[in-house]
């Protein structure tokens, strides 16, 4: 498949409402208040045309940065900061003891005044630990599709995005891990859950396969894989040597990359994340 010239997120529908209304809202592995996710009003441009949203994905590493300094409020600062519609976030806890019994979904839910999902991979700590969502567009029926496991259980949180014009879309997150096989094994099983979606589907996370892999071949036969261009690394953020997280999308002809940034934030996380400003068509 073609590949345009930058890089995809996903989406999400606007309501207005308060940010701590939004936080009661919040979902944990994939149980969800119908009403959930309403939040205010981000990017969207009213009755305007184009629609236009913002996209952001980010391995946070559980809020552990690079100076070794447990800073969930960092990474809220700096998802406020680039305004996003809606976020994939990675390597998330949910109150295990390393993060000091944080929800950590929701508390960044709290703190940038967005919905939020917890989709658990496995008990740890005394918690949980894996992947949330983040909406500033209404959305309902949080999913926690179960991918095949390797060393560690993986899954895909997924939610059903309205947009403002009554359309949908599908926004799920990836976390692929570990081998090659493994990786593969969790990009045909997700890719088969969601082939039967009739609506738009982006896909975004941290993939742990690099552009050439067998993996990216293999999501490139059914999904656009937009060029981040020159500035493309993703790992490690201090010292960036590889690109591994993406943002992909499906069918081509209902999406314009307006703009695909890899933000340099060489502390935060061991991840640089990814903005895509994307036109629906």
């Amino acid at each position: 498949m073609k590949r345009t010239v930058l890089a995809l997120f996903v989406v999400v529908g606007v309501f207005g409402i308060s940010g701590a209304a939004v936080a009661a809202f919040s979902v944990i592995a994939g149980v969800a208040d119908p009403t959930a996710g309403v939040a205010t009003a981000g990017s969207w441009q009213g009755a305007q045309e184009p629609m236009t949203l913002r996209i952001l994905a980010y391995n946070i590493h559980h809020g552990a940065g690079n100076d070794e300094v447990l800073n969930l409020e960092r990474i809220a600062e700096l998802i406020r900061s680039l305004d996003p519609d809606l976020v994939a976030l990675q390597e998330v806890d949910n109150r295990t003891e390393r993060t000091g019994g944080v929800a950590q979904a929701a508390r960044l839910g709290e703190l940038t005044g967005m919905g939020s999902v917890f989709g658990k991979f496995m008990d740890y700590q005394g918690g949980e630990y894996g992947m949330a969502l983040l909406s500033r567009l209404a959305y309902e029926n949080p999913t926690n599709h179960v991918l095949p496991e390797g060393p560690e259980p993986r899954s895909s949180m997924a939610i059903r995005v309205q947009l403002q014009n009554g359309e949908e879309l599908i926004f799920a997150g990836v976390h692929f891990y570990r081998t090659a096989e493994e990786r593969m094994a969790q990009a045909h099983r997700l890719l088969d859950v969601l082939g039967t979606e009739e609506v738009p589907v982006i896909l975004a996370g941290d993939f742990n396969s690099t552009p050439d892999s067998a993996v990216m071949a293999f999501i490139d036969e059914s999904f656009e894989i937009p060029d981040k261009g020159d500035d493309h690394f993703t790992f490690r953020s201090d010292r960036p040597d590889r690109e591994i997280d993406f943002i992909v999308y499906r069918p081509a002809d209902r999406f314009t990359v307006v703009e695909l940034r890899v933000i340099d934030e060489p502390v935060a996380s061991d991840h640089r994340p990814v903005l895509l400003v994307l036109e629906i068509r």
